[in-house]
């Protein structure tokens, strides 16, 4: 009898802190299938993972500028950044999340003049309803 109680109760803890991770788990997922969108240079499916109001912000010391806002402003802005760097990519390392934020460092890269050039930033995406609400961009950085 000890050991079913026991039993229970472990269960009743290990889904609960199961259901407890979802939410950022989930969030982790749409954020790589967000880069994995802007790796196919598909502004469009971007546009899937964000809110209407989403906001895109550039953050610089004690500066934020609002580089976007709006899904349809998201998908005008990319579409002119992809044309304007075809070889483009980003991968996602380091990932970090909270219920409603998903950190990671970013690694951008793209085919330059003198070969393969490479950059790194922070980002944070901030979620509401299970879409991306705002992404936070720090300064990039060399490798």
């Amino acid at each position: 009898m000890r050991h079913s109680i026991m039993l229970v109760t472990l269960t009743f803890f290990w889904t609960s802190l199961m259901h407890a991770q979802e939410p950022e788990l989930s969030h982790e997922h749409t954020v790589q299938r967000f880069v994995e969108a802007f790796n196919l240079h598909d502004s469009h499916a971007m546009a899937e993972f964000v809110s209407d109001d989403v906001t895109w912000l550039s953050v610089t010391g004690q500066d934020i500028a609002v580089q976007v806002t709006g899904r349809s402003a998201l998908v005008s802005s990319m579409d002119a950044y992809f044309e304007s760097c075809p070889t483009c990519q980003s991968e996602l390392s380091g990932i970090l999340s909270t219920r409603d934020r998903v950190s990671a460092i970013e690694i951008a890269s793209w085919q330059g003049k003198s070969g393969l050039r490479s950059q790194r930033s922070i980002s944070v995406y901030e979620f509401s309803q299970g879409l991306i609400q705002r992404v936070y961009y720090f300064p990039s950085e060399a490798p």
